[in-house]
């Protein structure tokens, strides 16, 4: 069995200076750390470009307790064509929907009993749940097969059914800490279309479990995009990771606790560091 720990959802973004208004002022999120590379990612974390490339993580708190987002923008890439492979993220937020209409974002009105729905600047849905506590809830991801789905991220990946749904035989919820951070899987009825825009999720794992996962992957058949490498940060700490892909092909990033618990230390920094940076940039004046 693995013993994990949910960390972050990546979401490609287009105009940066509009995305960091919508996560940061609308729904409230802090910039924990802001990083700039001058060439992409061996194991493909900006997706497939080799320029220069930003990672923001944005989120409640600070990694180290708190499930957050990633926003990586690829300088010059003004936007992505948006598949269906991300059903939404799910937030509570005080006072965002408020917002959310002074800054001219609309809010969908869901039918009785389900969340409001904000969409951020590149059309990703953001499920906006009541709550006191501020935080990421969760991440729905569509699948074609919710059998085999299950038998990938619960069999092999060792993550806990939990809770009761309504239909079960539409959707799944998985959880590593007894749903503090939730995966929700939910049975698509058309095919899956990853397009330009998709998305990875990333988990972190003891640096001496990561060899028995990639065993466990290739003893399933399983599919590994990126062999365990490791990876440098300019001026942090580096980490190892291993890239896997489900059966629908969504991403999935496991990267060593040990080395991510050092990079993933909130920068004070960081906020003023990324507007000094978009202000900077020639390609969204």
């Amino acid at each position: 069995m693995i013993t994990a720990r949910a960390l972050h959802y990546v979401l490609k973004i287009g105009n940066r200076a509009r995305n960091i208004l919508f996560f940061r002022d609308v729904l409230g999120m802090k910039v924990l750390r802001h990083e700039e590379f001058t060439q992409g990612c061996d194991a493909a974390c900006n997706g497939p470009y080799d320029n220069r490339w930003s990672k923001t993580m944005i989120g409640y708190g600070p990694e180290s307790s708190n499930f957050v987002i990633e926003l990586t923008y690829n300088y010059g890439v003004q936007e992505y064509a948006l598949g269906n492979d991300l059903a939404g993220l799910t937030v509570a937020s005080p006072g965002a929907l408020e917002r959310a209409r002074a800054h001219d974002f609309p809010v969908e009105q869901s039918a009785a009993g389900q969340p409001s729905v904000l969409r951020s600047p590149d059309g990703y849905p953001v499920f906006v749940v009541p709550g006191t506590e501020s935080q990421v809830q969760r991440v729905a991801l569509n699948v074609t097969d919710l059998a085999k789905a299950r038998c990938y991220w619960a069999d092999t990946l060792g993550m806990v059914p939990i809770g009761t749904v309504p239909n079960p035989e539409h959707r799944l919820d998985l959880s590593y800490d007894q749903g503090k951070f939730v995966l929700e899987l939910r049975q698509s009825t058309v095919a899956l279309d990853r397009a330009k825009a998709y998305g990875r999720i990333a988990f972190a794992v003891p640096y001496d479990v990561q060899p028995r996962i990639d065993e466990l992957i290739q003893k399933a058949g399983g599919t590994i995009l990126t062999p365990l490498i490791t990876l440098d940060t300019p001026g942090k700490a580096s980490v190892r990771v291993i890239i896997l892909a489900d059966p629908d092909g969504h991403e999935i990033c496991f990267v060593d606790e040990e080395g991510f618990s050092a990079l993933s230390a909130v920068d004070p920094e960081s906020n003023a560091a990324l507007d000094k940076y978009i202000g900077k940039d020639p390609f969204q004046k």
